[in-house]
């Protein structure tokens, strides 16, 4: 089973669990949509909003001395949005409706969140970028997403052409 299956396969298993659950979505901590199970709603902007309400929850129990956060809880009148940590680089998000209990869903969807982001760490290891050979354009786009930290050293050190700064 590839990658993307499984992630939907454990997303499909979590709403099994809980049928409270309207939907789920896994994003990357930068908000990037990774697999959603969503009917109805724009999987991207659940998961760009899940990135900034992890990363404000995160900030305010670590301001008050709570440690690490275990999920975040926003209650509407007609349901609730449930933000947890999903391993070091994901967030699983789920829509619940009103009658749900969240003690049930804390059991089910933590255990969800700590497999779900062991999935995605894996698929998600940094590769380490070898050195540019001379005849390559230092002025291409690089062909994938490449952590800067990973660039040799002394890549810019040309002198750039106009527009670059």
């Amino acid at each position: 089973m590839n990658t993307d299956a499984a992630l939907l396969a454990e997303l499909h298993r979590l709403r099994r669990a809980v049928p409270e659950i309207s939907g789920a979505v896994l994003a990357a901590v930068d908000g990037l949509l990774v697999a959603g199970d969503l009917p109805g709603i724009d999987p991207h902007h659940i998961a760009a909003l899940s990135a900034a309400g992890l990363g404000i929850g995160g900030r305010f129990a670590e301001l008050v001395g709570h440690g690490p956060l275990r999920e975040s809880v926003v209650r509407g009148a007609d349901g609730s949005v449930v933000v947890y940590p999903a391993g070091e680089e994901a967030i699983l998000t789920a829509v619940v409706r009103p009658e749900t209990d969240l003690t049930r869903l804390h059991a089910e969807a933590r255990p969800a969140a700590q497999r779900l982001g062991a999935l995605w760490d894996a698929v998600r290891q940094p590769t380490v970028a070898t050195a540019i050979p001379p005849a390559t354009d230092p002025d291409a786009p690089l062909a994938t997403r490449t952590p800067m930290a990973t660039l040799p050293a002394g890549l810019w050190s040309s002198p750039r052409s106009p527009g670059h700064q």
